[in-house]
């Protein structure tokens, strides 16, 4: 029996908490993390991004555990640098020309061939991989569940400011990574070798060096027997981290499921899916997404309730009903990004935003 283990990677901000703009960290962090992280923690392209990632968990409760323990780990070694830590999709009013791109050979060849497209990617992210060993089923469980990642990107959406304005938009992070090639909903494959001959064209035609350069939304990883998800904002609370991972590990479930009983997932259009993933970025968790079997608009609350329906015979097997009803309270006090806008509408000023990711982000740790 498949086991859906889970690995989290969660892209915090380092923080100065005068100015409240980003700083650099100067790999310093990262560098002490090393000593007691090893390889859960990494630098990013820039100086002011730190990444955080778990081992393997063998189900949600050693997923939180993890991810706790991590960001524990992260605050306490930032305030030994005199830093802050905030968890959002993009920082409230940083400016992008101003990052320093931290120093290593891999980073030089993205800038030298992406330019500002790679420089003005100062985005944050939650990417959470779900254990499935076999790779033909893999891609058709990728395949299908293409169809719910703008419901679950909803509920992550948490950056609705950009270089210091209101940008319209509940999750602007994605569309400052449309800027980077091989983004955004992935087409459909029948299967891993006609996948694997896609990206084998791109490596013999020097588009990439290897699998890890196509930074869809979904994707069966490269070198790891895992559907790694990667469409989301970061979220400001580990339960709203352990949700959303729940949440992706009971669909791969399901869909597995239905692999084994003979039934199948309608597949739908990459460009159908997009309409909806547009919407997801726009109006977060208030908007309508389109339901295209019956081919009208729905209001979110109802495909939440559609959605939790669809998991719900295997979401007790997983044991992670507790982490999975944490949606109801997301559906409450709305996502990231809707308490970033109420806290501005409150207060007029960037800098309180910024004060309130931070305090967001230390929320349950204890």
């Amino acid at each position: 029996m498949a086991t859906f283990t889970l690995g989290i990677e969660e892209e915090f901000q380092t923080i100065d908490p005068v100015t409240r703009n980003l700083r650099s960290h100067m790999s310093k962090l990262v560098e002490d993390g090393k000593i007691t992280l090893k390889e859960r923690v990494k630098a990013e392209m820039h100086q002011a991004v730190v990444e955080v990632g778990t081992n393997i968990c063998h189900n949600i409760q050693e997923a939180r555990e993890e991810v706790t323990y991590l960001r524990k780990m992260i605050l306490d070694l930032a305030e030994k640098q005199n830093l802050q830590v905030a968890a959002a999709g993009t920082h409230p009013f940083a400016d992008w020309v101003e990052q320093l791109i931290t120093p290593d050979p891999r980073y030089d060849e993205i800038i030298d061939e992406m330019r500002d497209v790679a420089r003005g990617n100062l985005i944050f992210g939650l990417h959470v991989h779900v254990g499935i060993e076999n790779r033909d089923e893999a891609i058709q469980i990728m395949n299908a569940v293409r169809y719910f990642l703008p419901h679950i990107y909803a509920l992550s959406t948490n950056s609705p400011f950009w270089c210091g304005r209101n940008t319209g938009f509940k999750s602007y992070r994605s569309k400052v990574f449309d800027k980077f090639p091989r983004t955004g909903i992935p087409d459909s494959f029948s299967s891993a070798a006609e996948y694997d001959e896609y990206v084998n064209l791109l490596i013999k035609t020097k588009c990439i060096d290897n699998g890890k350069k196509i930074w869809w939304d979904i994707r069966v990883h490269p070198f790891f027997d895992t559907i790694e998800f990667r469409m989301c904002d970061v979220p400001m609370r580990t339960d709203e981290t352990i949700c959303l991972a729940a949440i992706m590990q009971a669909l791969v479930a399901k869909i597995h499921k239905l692999h084994r009983m003979n039934l199948t997932f309608r597949p739908y259009h990459r460009m159908l899916i997009n309409e909806n993933k547009w919407r997801a970025a726009r109006y977060g968790i208030h908007g309508k997404l389109i339901d295209f079997g019956k081919q009208e608009e729905v209001e979110y609350n109802v495909l939440v309730v559609e959605l939790l329906e669809f998991i719900d015979d295997v979401v007790d097997e997983l044991g992670s009903r507790k982490e999975i009803d944490y949606i109801h309270q997301i559906m409450a006090m709305g996502t990231g990004a809707d308490r970033q806008l109420a806290v501005f509408e409150q207060t007029g000023s960037m800098n309180a935003v910024v004060d309130y990711i931070v305090a967001e982000t230390k929320i349950g740790l204890d």
